[in-house]
């Protein structure tokens, strides 16, 4: 039995979203720039596709720009942010310490450029505090950037209350929706924000899709030079496949949504249940009652993460230590070093993140085999620690 326990790193395309994009890999091979009848069937198939995703975030269709994904969203609502507001003399910038990489880094890179920036610093809820954030922002402040739910804990932000915060300052305020668009109901509007990233291969789209939302009347310096596709905003030839599986993944995981979300909690509350009562020495890492559905990140004492998750996938079991845009780094998750965990909840801690394809009798199976795995793991530690 194999058992895919990783969807929060990316998800199986749906398979309508697949027979679409081979019928557009077939069908619509035109440019949708062109004004010809090829170009306007690909321009159209577009034009739906965007409906879509403008109805999965509560949005409208002319506000979304697609992108390649949630890491372009990310570095095109900041810099394109960031350097459309430089003139007026805002030159401030403000995250937590628990953001996806594609944030961090971006922030990292403006700060190069002599951008001052604040990191906010989380307890171990992993819940940005919105005092805080108050006493960060100032009227040099240009944007604000806090992501919906956190990659590795599932955690859940107040996104509505530190827009508002960032909002009286005069602040922009994005968002990274990834890990919410498709999972928990995302509306634009009644979260208050000014920028919104999403990414396709994270709700069973394709991999090489993702939109930013813009709110009508912000202004973005264009992220790359060429073209005018994308209403000027987004250069270069639209990946029409890609988009067009991205549309129908999001009709799918709205119309699945409030079923599929109380149904992932319900496995992912019996994971847990199973694994602190049948494991000691474990611990659940982050606030648990304020969490996207099918997110766990749990901590086993005396044992590397590494070594679990090497033990259980050859148990069949894929599991995570983290972003998946981190692996093959020895390094403590960020994320946990963020929320002032000790030193070693960082290094052993695992992440389980479930998805449309897992079952109760999965679950079952991964908690009668995790015990006899750490208790073995555990031992070895323990005679290596004897040497």
């Amino acid at each position: 039995m194999r058992i895919y326990l990783d969807h929060n790193a990316t998800t199986p395309v749906d398979p309508a979203a697949a027979e679409a994009m081979m019928r557009a890999l077939q069908d619509l091979f035109g440019n949708a720039s062109s004004v010809h009848y090829y170009g306007q069937q690909a321009k159209a198939a577009i034009d739906g596709a965007r409906s879509a995703v403008a109805t999965l975030i509560g949005a409208e269709p002319a506000d979304v720009i697609f992108t390649s994904g949630g890491t372009e969203a990310d570095n095109f609502a900041i810099r394109g942010a960031a350097e459309a507001l430089e003139a007026g003399g805002r030159r401030h910038l403000i995250t937590s310490g628990i953001e996806h990489e594609a944030v961090l880094q971006t922030f990292k890179a403006l700060a190069r450029r002599g951008w001052k920036t604040t990191v906010l610093p989380l307890d171990s809820s992993g819940i940005v505090s919105p005092d805080r954030l108050r006493d960060a922002v100032t009227d040099d402040t240009a944007l604000v950037s806090i992501m919906h739910a956190n990659n590795e804990i599932g955690t859940i932000q107040p996104i509505a209350e530190l827009a508002t915060i960032a909002h009286a300052n005069g602040a922009l305020f994005h968002t990274d929706a990834v890990q919410t668009a498709g999972k928990i109901t995302v509306d634009v509007r009644g979260l208050g924000v000014d920028l919104l990233s999403i990414s396709a291969h994270k709700f069973y789209g394709p991999k090489g899709a993702g939109a930013l939302w813009v709110k009508r009347g912000v202004r973005l310096a264009p992220f790359m030079a060429g073209g005018k596709q994308e209403r000027n905003r987004r250069s270069g030839t639209e990946n029409v496949p890609g988009i067009i599986g991205m549309g129908v993944a999001a009709e799918r995981a709205l119309a699945k949504m409030p079923a599929e979300s109380a149904r992932l909690a319900a496995l992912r509350d019996r994971l847990e249940t199973g694994i602190l009562k049948n494991v000691p020495n474990t611990e659940v890492n982050g606030a648990p009652d304020t969490r996207v559905p099918n997110t766990s990140n749990i901590s086993f004492e005396r044992i590397e993460a590494e070594s679990l998750l090497i033990a259980l996938d050859l148990e069949g079991i894929a599991v995570s230590t983290g972003s998946a845009c981190s692996s093959g780094t020895l390094e403590p998750s960020h994320v946990l070093k963020a929320m002032n965990l000790p030193a070693h909840r960082a290094q052993n801690s695992i992440r389980f993140s479930l998805g449309a394809a897992n079952t109760e009798e999965q679950i079952d199976h991964v908690i009668a085999v995790l015990p006899r795995v750490v208790s073995k793991l555990r031992s070895l530690s323990a005679v290596g620690s004897r040497r």
